[in-house]
């Protein structure tokens, strides 16, 4: 697999090498040492998720509180969609930018983000299916969301009227989030993912 880091810090794209034949196709689509090369420690695997939207659904953008946060490895299994990965941390040299990456049942590709990082998507097809990795399990007190369609992060999402769940349309844009100090701090996400060791857990007294 080739692995890209993206213009944002602590953000990477996958793309797998496929092996098809007459019988169909066989790839790895996620490798723990691989990954943990880039990333400078393994991927804690404490949870995973699907999701499946109609066309024009636009999910996010989420983020959990740091620590522990929740890193993310996210691919489409079916369909596709315009992953958007978001700098939310509070003094990054990328606070406020946006990328955003296609994933599709095509090319297969899949992105991981780490802790801090604010994560959405919009899909680009009926029945579009998303397979979450997360570090860390849910945990409703600990997450949040900026709202998707804040003039201030300027997203370009591909969807002419875009569908939001309830959530999403009250969420607060990011100069509400900053102001009222839910947004994670760039030193302290830096800090908490330096101090993951060998089983991807934080093993720093000071968090």
């Amino acid at each position: 697999m080739k692995i890209r880091e993206l213009s944002i810090e602590g953000a990477w794209e996958i793309t797998p090498q496929q092996h098809g034949d007459p019988r169909g196709m066989f790839m790895e689509w996620y490798r723990f040492d691989k990954l943990a090369e880039v990333v400078g420690h393994p991927l804690r695997l404490a949870q995973a998720n699907l999701s499946v939207s109609a066309r024009g659904v636009v999910r996010g953008i989420h983020f959990a509180d740091v620590p522990p946060g929740q890193a993310k490895y996210v691919t489409c299994v079916r369909g596709a969609v315009l992953d958007v990965i978001v700098d939310l941390r509070v003094g990054s040299p990328t606070f406020g930018r946006w990328e955003g990456v296609r994933l599709d049942d095509t090319d297969r590709r899949a992105v991981y983000l780490s802790e801090g990082l604010g994560h959405g998507f919009c899909a680009l097809t009926d029945d579009a299916t998303l397979s979450y990795l997360c570090s860390a399990s849910y945990n409703p007190t600990g997450e949040h969301a900026v709202h998707p369609l804040d003039e201030e992060l300027g997203v370009e999402w591909p969807a002419d009227v875009p569908l939001l769940s309830a959530r999403d349309d009250a969420a607060p844009t990011l100069a509400q989030a900053r102001e009222s100090g839910l947004l994670p701090e760039y030193d302290n996400c830096r800090r908490f993912v330096a101090s993951l060791g060998p089983d991807g857990m934080s093993h720093s007294t000071g968090m």
